[in-house]
């Protein structure tokens, strides 16, 4: 097969590249083993520049069926609830001395991986967070950093579950232990190298910063002694078979290597991006398979012009479905060419018209429709008290939830409307 076929076929895993300075100008670099290891495994890294401007731009990238995001500087402190670290400006500005190199906040990075994380959680794009990466997903969830564990985490601590998470002097050889939690894909993978007992593997470390409070959706898979989360991972959105993964790692498994050689510490240490790329493959496949459908039949201007009339009462059905404030005078006669399609005995099967029904698109029986419409105040009165108890991130997460929902409801419909259309037509 010819090379240019299988850039074709192979599926794109997003990487966004990190700002660095080389003699006195900006470079943009990935670190190779990371590259290395997509490849390996049967996808095509696609690298993002972090250039002013891309995140209006990341469109232009489709079709993502993977993102990987890896190192930088710290995370914009407004971005989480950085005013609860308590740490003094004076704290503040030793940790920029002690971490020069990592504390130059870059916006445009952090805008660019936010919204990618988002996109992954709303598409159920896979999605693997190396270090800095893994702060990032944490963040998109409603979740926080720690600004300095050394500052907010270690001096707290005993002294015999103190640990060094950055040594600058021994950068790459520099290790501690974590303790992996059972039951986790972080098990399985190092289920060979694990002590009976004991669960413990040991792991490179390069940053200041760190989970303080775990998004809701997460699960914890390693702890460092005093406690830090070092990995975790989404449940509910972890099947590599099915195209779900949505994982968080603060060490770097790709680096870690024994000294002057290529071999991993264990081998269970590229088994991330192996999972990570039998996902994106299997995502690719999916999307594909389900962008694949036939393609309607070319309808003539009259019942075109049809479709789009049933179309646009639908969606104002919905919309005031959606809204539960009543409707506009001047706005009833659009739902009259749906309500006409809905009573046509042979436009819609039973269960069809049920599916519509539960999407909010029936506007049959107008004086019940609205009556379920004044209903739909009181239960939005009801919402509107239960929600006001609710926290930042419950609000944040629900809010998510329902946009993807509603995002699924209209495509669904629209399809569904194109199926009989074109069955009208034939």
């Amino acid at each position: 097969m010819a090379t240019e076929d299988l850039s074709v076929i192979l599926p794109r895993v997003l990487i966004v590249s990190r700002r660095s300075l080389r003699k006195n100008k900006f470079v943009d670099f990935v670190g190779e083993y990371h590259l290395d290891l997509i490849v390996a495994y049967g996808a095509v890294p696609v690298i993002v520049p972090r250039v002013t401007g891309v995140h209006m731009l990341l469109d232009s990238f489709e079709p993502i069926h993977g993102v990987l995001l890896c190192e930088g500087e710290d995370l914009d402190p407004s971005l989480y609830e950085a005013e609860a670290s308590g740490l003094s400006p004076e704290e503040l500005e030793e940790v920029r001395r002690l971490h020069a190199s990592d504390t130059a906040i870059d916006k445009e990075k952090d805008t660019i991986e936010l919204s990618l994380a988002k996109l992954c959680l709303e598409r159920n794009i896979p999605y693997l967070g190396i270090c800095r990466g893994s702060q990032v997903l944490n963040v998109a969830c409603g979740g926080t950093l720690y600004q300095d564990l050394g500052k907010e985490v270690t001096k707290n601590c005993p002294e015999n579950q103190r640990v060094v998470h950055i040594d600058y002097d021994n950068y790459d050889g520099h290790r501690h232990v974590v303790k992996v939690v059972e039951n986790t894909p972080l098990q399985q993978w190092f289920k060979d190298s694990l002590d009976e007992g004991r669960m413990e593997i040991w792991v490179n470390s390069y940053h200041h910063q760190g989970v303080k409070r775990l998004a809701q959706r997460f699960v914890p898979m390693a702890f460092a002694p005093d406690g830090l989360i070092e990995g975790f991972y989404d449940p509910d959105a972890y099947n590599p078979e099915e195209g779900k993964f949505i994982m968080g790692l603060q060490f770097h498994p790709e680096r870690m290597r024994k000294t002057n050689s290529d071999e991993f510490d264990y081998p269970g240490c590229p088994a991330a991006y192996k999972q990570f790329v039998k996902a994106v493959v299997a995502y690719q496949k999916k999307l594909n398979s389900s962008s694949s459908v036939a393609k309607p039949l070319k309808l003539g201007k009259e019942m075109e012009e049809k479709r789009r009339t049933i179309l646009r009462s639908f969606s104002l059905a919905r919309n005031i479905y959606a809204g539960g404030h009543g409707m506009n005078p001047s706005k009833e006669s659009e739902l009259e060419a749906g309500a006409e399609f809905l009573e046509s005995n042979t436009a819609l099967s039973m269960q069809q018209e049920k599916r519509l029904k539960q999407m909010g698109a029936t506007v049959r029986n107008a004086s019940s429709y609205f009556d379920r419409l004044k209903l739909n105040d009181q239960r939005e009165r009801l919402a509107t008290s239960v929600m006001g108890k609710m926290s930042v991130e419950q609000l944040s997460d629900l809010m998510s939830f329902y946009h993807m929902m509603g995002e699924i409801c209209s495509d669904m419909l629209e399809k569904k409307l194109h199926e009989i259309v074109n069955e009208l037509a034939s």
